[in-house]
């Protein structure tokens, strides 16, 4: 321990006798390890907003369709393209024969899209939603002025509308918009209600841009020859994986699926899409601890510079403590604790820059940024491998220099 404190003493002495020289070794490591902070902190976050946003969804809910889905990875969307339509004869089928299942709502939505009133039109960005009465049951919305539109207005396909709150604002500015006028696609429909506000899902797409009317005035609109996504909600939440079991085998059945092929659908959960962010989300931690890989070999080649200079400045120093008695392993160590404590110090303030760029995303975008202990830890293990990897050849250096040799050296 005390050839330890020795070592660490003479270290110390060595940075701040050369401080500037000591900073600017320091800057790969530096870099490599704010990387890691801040890329941690982002993943984590969106991870956080992920289950913030999928909690705002119906209660023990899953969607069946024909796609799959399209927030992570990369898909073949022709193939996806060829599997059959889901209509109104599947929501039936499901309501009729799946004992499990409480709640069957279909819906359809086109993006894109603008809405005006008599005075003011919304950019072509708003998300049009055809749904069922039975929408805010399984999608979470709700309804912040008036209501939503009944089983009457929904069968006869009356042209009424519910405004997202980023709708209402844009149109009615300062008001309340329900029993006024909107007009989409030429045609004009009347407002019976305002959604509550949502927010955005994942910090991209607000899920306030957008309007909802009966199902079947959108196929009007819009055509019918669409495949519907059809919204499900158990009766129970202990009935929730029985209730996909169920519609499984029969989607199964009614598309003529035979028993070892893959389905030819889609049943999207709360786990399954968290499932394919972390899938995401892996691929960008490796992508994070490679670049920091990359800026710490930069760095370990400053190290192993800034040594060998230091051995070759020292060549006296050395030699006098091996006259005095200083054994091999002892050089090793000093010089080795120079090189570690050197990328130990890189991979601190590393840290402290990435923690201070988390604490900069998340005031200024508002992004619940947060950094895990282990990034911490793996960052500046990391940084310490780095320094003792590239310090081991210095130090082995000095150990071997021969005390007379040495001495002779001015």
């Amino acid at each position: 321990m005390r050839a330890f404190l020795d070592n660490l003493r003479l270290a110390l002495g060595t940075f701040l006798g050369n401080p500037l020289r000591s900073l600017l070794t320091l800057l790969g490591i530096v870099i490599g390890v704010a990387t890691v902070i801040t890329m941690m902190g982002l993943i984590e976050g969106l991870r956080t907003k992920v289950n913030r946003d999928l909690g705002q969804l119906g209660a023990h809910t899953f969607q069946l369709t024909k796609w799959p889905s399209g927030g992570f990875g990369r898909f073949n969307w022709a193939k996806f393209a060829k599997r059959q339509d889901f209509g109104m004869e599947d929501v039936r089928a499901i309501e009729e024969f799946c004992p499990s299942v409480g709640v069957v709502s279909p819906m359809d939505d086109q993006g894109g899209q603008k809405v005006g009133s008599a005075s003011a039109e919304t950019r072509p960005s708003v998300r049009i939603i055809g749904a069922s009465t039975k929408y805010p049951i399984t999608s979470g919305v709700s309804v912040q002025s008036g209501r939503f539109f009944n089983e009457v207005e929904g069968l006869d396909g009356r042209h009424v509308v519910l405004l997202g709150v980023d709708v209402a604002d844009a149109l009615f500015p300062g008001m309340d918009p329900v029993g006024f006028e909107v007009r989409l696609k030429g045609r004009p429909f009347r407002v019976i209600g305002v959604l509550q506000r949502r927010g955005s899902f994942l910090g991209m797409v607000s899920m306030d841009n957008q309007a909802i009317i009966p199902l079947r005035v959108f196929q009007q609109l819009y055509g019918k020859q669409r495949s519907l996504d059809i919204d499900i909600q158990a009766k129970d939440p202990s009935l929730f994986r029985k209730a996909q079991d169920e519609v499984t085998m029969l989607m199964r059945r009614h598309r003529g699926v035979e028993q070892n092929e893959p389905n030819d659908f889609e049943i999207h959960t709360n786990e399954s899409v968290t499932a394919s962010f972390n899938q995401l989300s892996q691929v960008i931690t490796i992508a994070g601890i490679g670049v920091c890989l990359l800026s710490l070999v930069v760095g370990g080649i400053g190290i192993l510079n800034i040594m060998l200079v230091s051995v070759m400045e020292r060549t006296r120093e050395i030699g006098v403590r091996k006259a005095l008695g200083a054994k091999r392993r002892r050089i090793l160590g000093q010089f080795a604790t120079e090189a570690v404590l050197l990328a130990l110090l890189g991979g601190a303030l590393g840290v402290g820059l990435g923690f201070g760029l988390v604490f900069l995303g998340d005031w200024m975008v508002g992004f619940p940024m947060s950094v895990p202990p282990w990034a911490v830890g793996l960052a500046l293990s990391m940084s310490c491998g780095v320094g003792l990897l590239f310090g081991i050849y210095p130090a082995a250096r000095a150990s071997k220099l021969d005390p007379v040799e040495a001495m002779r050296n001015e």
